[in-house]
């Protein structure tokens, strides 16, 4: 069970004046093929994180923290996401550089895809 792919979403923000780093997923059945994008599951998670966040924009601006490196989906397996994943965010948090943590996020996920979106077209995925 500890091999189980997760599939992560997580945002780099800015919020008054702090860092922030939400993030939400879910297990999925099956590893995602190399080439392909996380697809509709991969949607459903972003449109999530991305719900949420809009409804805590009541709170203050919130301004991505990386420009267009601030929206991720990654599949890694669930026990990195419970073991590893947590002192990476705390060390970004708490003023580390954003390099040093895309690169641990790298080493922490099996694949990564950057999300990006233009007017009137669907989200698309750019993979590391």
């Amino acid at each position: 069970m500890t091999d189980s792919p997760y599939l992560v979403s997580l945002a780099l923000l800015e919020q008054n004046g702090s860092r922030r780093m939400p993030l939400g997923g879910c297990s999925i059945s099956a590893a995602i093929p190399a080439g392909e994008t996380p697809g509709k599951e991969g949607e459903a998670l972003a449109l999530d994180l991305l719900l949420r966040l809009w409804q805590q924009s009541d709170g203050g601006e919130i301004k991505r923290a990386a420009g267009e490196q601030s929206l991720w989906l990654l599949e890694m397996p669930m026990e990195r996401l419970m073991n590893d994943l947590p002192s990476l965010k705390s060390s970004w948090l708490a003023g580390g550089s954003t390099e040093e943590l895309i690169t641990g996020l790298r080493q922490l996920a099996s694949q990564g895809w950057r999300l990006s979106t233009a007017k009137y077209a669907k989200p698309s995925y750019a993979a590391w």
